[in-house]
């Protein structure tokens, strides 16, 4: 096993083969479905959440949760031996029910890059064949480390990423998806606000000054919402740019899409910046 890849495993707080192999996986979120594929676990998921597109087949499962809740009668019915769940505080009394009837439960909490692979290999030890969740978990990590190593010292850029569009939402540090902006040298303006998801105002923008705005709205959307604040430096060079939402909102292996594309932007920014 690679150095890499042991020490990563050294870190895990289970044992491996600690537990039986799971036959009947039931995912309660989107990115725990896609983390549970990485894992190897994609041909024991009986049921999933309503909102799990990816990987394909994946859509082809029954649903037995959305944003609004779960349906904890019917988990019950398909005697699932894994359920793979967002947090411990979603869906907080039905998670109870669940360990109650002895229905072992595994939280995919993830708030930075480094706990994605953490959690596949964790996930990994659930499958018959570990290794595609080792393999999987070592390719993220190493590419991670790439990346990193690239970025390290590449000159910062003040960025602001638009959750929603009425209210105006983003994200604090050390928040998700915070840490996939950091890898690129972005620098969030609003890094040190106290609520995880602030709520924030135009007049707050035009202070704080980023150099560039990311959404997750279309073209349409976004062009009508920031063309008028020439204020921000942003709006006044264009620097507005949507994300692919599924890859910057699921942390999943496709973090690392997220990253390439942040990234790029980034780099698009600098390249237009005046020379020192």
């Amino acid at each position: 096993m690679p150095f890499l890849l042991l020490f990563i495993v050294s870190l895990l707080p289970i044992a491996v083969n600690a537990h039986p192999i799971a036959q009947r996986i039931i995912t309660l979120s989107p990115h725990a479905t896609e983390l549970a594929y990485s894992a190897g676990l994609g041909s024991k998921i009986i049921a999933v959440s309503e909102a799990s597109d990816y990987p394909e087949e994946a859509q082809k499962i029954e649903t037995v949760a959305n944003y609004q809740g779960i349906k904890l009668e019917r988990i019950l019915a398909l005697k699932p031996d894994l359920v793979i769940a967002w947090s411990k505080s979603a869906y907080t009394r039905e998670m109870q029910q669940l360990s109650q009837f002895g229905i072992p439960i595994l939280y995919s909490s993830i708030q930075s890059l480094d706990d994605i692979p953490n959690t596949i290999l964790r996930l990994s030890q659930w499958a018959e064949d570990p290794t595609i969740g080792e393999e999987n978990a070592l390719l993220f990590q190493k590419t991670l480390t790439q990346l990193r190593d690239k970025y390290q010292n590449a000159t910062q850029v003040r960025y602001f990423f638009q959750l929603s569009q009425k209210p105006i939402i983003s994200v604090s540090e050390p928040n998700w998806p915070s840490d996939i902006f950091s890898v690129c040298g972005g620098k969030n303006i609003l890094s040190h606000a106290a609520a995880p998801y602030p709520q924030v105002g135009l007049e707050q923008l035009i202070t704080a000054k980023p150099e560039v705005i990311f959404t997750t709205n279309n073209e349409t959307a976004k062009n009508a919402q920031w063309r008028n604040w020439t204020q921000i430096p942003a709006v006044e060079h264009q620097f507005i740019w949507s994300l692919n939402a599924n890859w910057i909102n699921r942390p999943t292996m496709r973090s690392l899409k997220a990253i390439d594309q942040v990234c790029h932007y980034l780099d698009t920014v600098r390249s237009k910046k005046p020379q020192k």
